[in-house]
């Protein structure tokens, strides 16, 4: 089970950090990922991570500003999100898959309840 939480509503310039926890599983051996939906479109990918931690991959969108990491120790995914832009505004979604193939951004297969995030300009 995936459970992602920190969501909220912050105004444009300001950081917000998403976490995510993960039960049930072997948290290491899986990639991990966030995506993002607006209301009425499709689930947009935002950044992805390898089991290891050692790489990442972001939609165009966000590099530069925003930064994934994970802890495999607490089974625990993080988005740091920076320079926050009303555009940024969506239900974030974690999500995983047991593969290597973290940047492929097509197949991830286990997904969390989203936590809204608000950017107000």
């Amino acid at each position: 089970q995936l459970q992602a939480s920190g969501g909220g509503l912050v105004q444009a310039g300001d950081s917000l950090r998403l976490s995510c926890a993960a039960s049930g599983r072997t948290f290491s051996v899986y990639s991990m990922a966030w995506f993002r939906q607006t209301s009425g479109k499709e689930r947009d990918f935002v950044a992805a991570i390898s089991w290891s931690g050692t790489g990442t991959y972001y939609a165009d969108s966000v590099k530069g500003r925003f930064t994934i990491s994970r802890d495999n120790a607490k089974s625990t995914e993080h988005l740091q999100m920076n320079s926050l832009k009303p555009e940024d505004t969506a239900v974030y979604y974690c999500a995983a898959k047991a593969s290597v193939a973290y940047f492929r951004t097509d197949d991830y297969d286990y997904w969390g309840r989203g936590t809204l995030v608000t950017v107000s300009s």
